[in-house]
């Protein structure tokens, strides 16, 4: 069965090569028995490669149950899961099945899986591993033959490193990994999804479909879409409902828009626990400490220089360092992190310290620096480099970017 059939059948919408990667995935670990793990952000579509997983393997005709861990009671989650016995706890007036034993011989979908307490997750890995549970409040093991299929829009690396997800089960669930790119990555497919989605509510609501202006169109497609797929289908039913202009130009669309704020700009001061700096995000971060570092060492020196009883200490070299430092940080606002992203950082503005040795500091000695971010990374790279006499990864520890990636820019910019 080709993509075009599987996304005709299954309600797939879109046509981006990232999209069409994680459909090839699914399609060919679907006649195997391998656990697959679904990540991707919320909203961006987990939900259906678990279905096509189990409608193109042999375990079709068997039964396929969707479990939201997330919204199940940390203290039912066992007893839904695995089954209880009799009695085995307040409540327990019967004995009862749980997922994994009415799943025998099907497939399995646990949504949120990171959610799991660590007590249910060790339970897991043993179904995982062995095949094998038992009820909650018995002693007999149970076999049972299931195809497990895991998603999360958690970090799991991450809750790993904080001890909320144990790393053996991680890798166990983690056998074929299938990411689904948010809509934001595929920006190519936003417009065919709204006609999709309008066209839809038309039928539903009976009313003409909507139609975007060109500049709408534009507006629609460079939107950041956090909520992703969910978020779009969402405003286009509101426009379908509210809107009697069926013709949707920018000031129509703004209005259902939530307005973005900048927190997508290279920021220095994010929460460390709900984001991660990217490379870009490390860079400004050496940068911003550089130029600190830079204007206190001029404070510095200017004060050492300042008192007449040290300034006879100083030999002529010793005065020709001290004014390269000072000619340095009179543009070390190139260095700057924020000088172009709305952000103003509060410093006083460097004073030229004149050299009694060798007379004023001439404009003309002052040189242009390059303002490009690249040249930026060779330089500091270069640096690095030197300081640490070549030596890779302690280079690529002090620029705060994987040594892998420190590879990568170095041959990516030619570095001797």
């Amino acid at each position: 069965m080709d993509l075009q059939s599987i996304k005709l059948r299954f309600g797939i919408i879109g046509n981006s090569d990232s999209l069409n990667r994680a459909l090839e995935i699914a399609v060919q670990v679907a006649p195997t028995d391998l656990t697959v793990l679904i990540t991707g952000e919320s909203g961006s579509g987990k939900e259906s490669f678990p279905k096509i997983i189990h409608q193109l393997s042999s375990r079709k005709h068997g039964n396929y149950i969707a479990v939201n861990c997330g919204a199940i009671p940390e203290g039912t989650i066992d007893s839904e899961l695995f089954g209880h016995e009799k009695g085995s706890f307040t409540g327990a007036t019967d004995s009862r099945k749980g997922y994994f034993e009415v799943a025998n011989g099907g497939t399995i979908f646990l949504d949120e899986v990171a959610e799991l307490p660590l007590a249910t997750q060790a339970r897991l890995l043993r179904v995982l591993e062995n095949g094998e549970f038992i009820k909650v409040g018995s002693s007999k093991v149970i076999k049972t033959n299931v195809r497990v299929v895991a998603a999360t829009n958690v970090n799991i690396p991450k809750a790993i490193e904080e001890g909320k997800f144990r790393e053996d089960l991680y890798y166990r669930l983690n056998t074929v990994p299938i990411t689904v790119p948010p809509l934001r990555e595929r920006r190519e497919d936003i417009y065919t999804l709204f006609r999709k989605f309008a066209t839809d509510f038309a039928e539903k609501y009976r009313m003409p479909t909507l139609r975007l202006t060109d500049d709408a169109q534009q507006m629609l497609i460079n939107y950041h879409w956090k909520g992703n797929v969910r978020q779009l289908k969402n405003i286009t039913e509101q426009i379908a409902i509210i809107e009697k202009e069926r013709t949707i130009d920018t000031q129509i669309l703004s209005r259902y828009l939530p307005t973005e704020n900048n927190n997508r700009l290279p920021i220095l001061f994010k929460d460390p626990k709900n984001s991660h700096l990217s490379e870009r995000d490390l860079l400004y971060k050496v940068l911003f400490e550089m130029r600190r570092d830079i204007t206190d060492l001029k404070q510095l020196v200017g004060e050492i220089m300042k008192h007449d009883e040290l300034s006879s200490h100083f030999s002529t070299s010793d005065s020709r360092f001290a004014k390269e430092i000072i000619k340095e940080s009179e543009y070390n606002d190139s260095l700057n992190p924020f000088a172009h992203s709305g952000y103003e950082i509060q410093s006083e503005k460097p004073q030229i310290i004149r050299d009694e040795f060798e007379g004023p500091i001439q404009d003309s000695e002052v040189v242009e620096e390059s303002l490009s971010i690249q040249d930026k990374e060779i330089e500091l790279i270069k640096r690095a480099l030197k300081k640490h006499n070549g030596k890779r990864k302690v280079a690529a520890d002090e620029l705060g970017i994987s040594e892998r990636t420190l590879y990568r820019k170095i041959k990516e910019y030619n570095i001797s």
